[in-house]
């Protein structure tokens, strides 16, 4: 049988261990090995593994040895419990070892848990799950994690009291980021917030989401564009101390007047256009940036990205001026551009 959509999240949470066997797959191998494990872990338990319940099968050594699926499936453990037996990276080759240990199934063998590649719709690994009236199999896509998802990564992670704002980002963050990343990300802000009984707030979330750009740099662009000329200089010599070279400057000033642009365009409203930007904007930041939006305005935005993409040229030229200097005193007028 096939299981999709919210019937499968839930699924891979509380599997079934009367079911014969589970196909997982996908062009993801990411997501694919996320799942596998969410669903063994629930079927064998925590201790699982160690106690022996668990026989992991890689594919080229059951091309080797074509019974050795159904001698795990039907060994019998020192220690009680529930059994899987895990095929990885399994591929349409096997489908008669597969079928044969799966038509040979008895209630109290262990479970056979198979994972596969991208396979299409006339696989036959496929047929024998989603013809099999005792199994299942589940197609893992490229589409986002659903809110349901999310809810139960936070939960799992035992972050139950989440503000609205901060459930926002992290929506948002789920769209941009990895399965993996995803999950490191909110483990990240479960040890953030260790001990820490308030909910979750989009501070936090900020405070902990992987940076799209250096801090450094994101401090000097907040200082162009909130115009506070006067600090420009010394954070200047502390990013050129590090290495920053101008032209890297020049590509994050104009990334982020190109977004203040884009926002500022939004048929929305800045407001709107801040919550669109990919990769997400979170928690300070996003606020920063909506009332440096607001306080531009679209023609004055326009004559900065003149005055930057000028800058770029000059820089990517044959021109002798010190580049530094070139890049230093094209932020010098940005900063006091917006005070006339």
């Amino acid at each position: 049988m096939k299981l999709s959509g919210t019937a499968a999240v839930r699924y891979f949470a509380r599997p079934d261990p009367a079911r014969a066997g589970l196909l997982i797959f996908g062009a993801d191998g990411m997501r694919v090995a996320l799942r596998r494990q969410e669903v063994i872990a629930a079927l064998v338990g925590p201790e699982g593994e160690a106690e022996m319940r668990l026989a992991r099968i890689p594919a080229g050594d059951l091309r080797r040895d074509p019974a050795a699926l159904q001698d795990a499936v039907k060994a019998q453990g020192f220690f009680p419990g529930p059994r899987v037996a895990f095929l990885e990276d399994a591929s349409d080759g096997l489908a008669p070892v597969v079928q044969a240990a799966m038509a040979d199934w008895r209630p109290g063998d262990a479970a056979i848990v198979v994972t596969a590649g991208n396979l299409t719709a006339r696989s036959a690994l496929r047929k024998i799950f989603e013809d099999h009236a005792n199994a299942y199999a589940i197609g893992i896509y490229d589409d986002p994690p659903s809110r349901e998802e999310i809810e139960e990564t936070l939960r799992k992670s035992g972050l139950g009291e989440i503000d609205r704002e901060a459930m926002t980002d992290l929506l948002a963050l789920a769209k941009d980021l990895d399965p993996g990343d995803f999950r490191q990300t909110v483990e990240k802000i479960a040890l953030y917030k260790y001990g820490d009984a308030a909910p979750l707030t989009p501070e936090d979330v900020a405070a902990c989401a992987p940076a799209t750009i250096e801090a450094e740099v994101d401090d000097l662009l907040a200082i162009v564009a909130e115009n506070r000329a006067g600090e420009l200089g010394p954070m200047m010599r502390r990013l050129e101390g590090q290495g920053v070279n101008p032209v890297t400057l020049c590509i994050a000033t104009l990334r982020h007047f190109r977004a203040l642009h884009a926002a500022s365009a939004d048929p929305g409203g800045p407001a709107a256009g801040i919550a669109r930007m990919r990769p997400p904007i979170f928690g300070p930041r996003r606020d920063r940036m909506l009332r440096q939006a607001q306080n531009w305005g679209m023609e004055r935005l326009e004559q900065a990205l003149s005055t930057i993409v000028e800058t770029d040229l000059t820089l990517r030229s044959t021109s002798r001026a010190p580049a530094m200097a070139v890049m230093e005193r094209a932020l010098i007028r940005l900063a006091m551009m917006n005070r006339r």
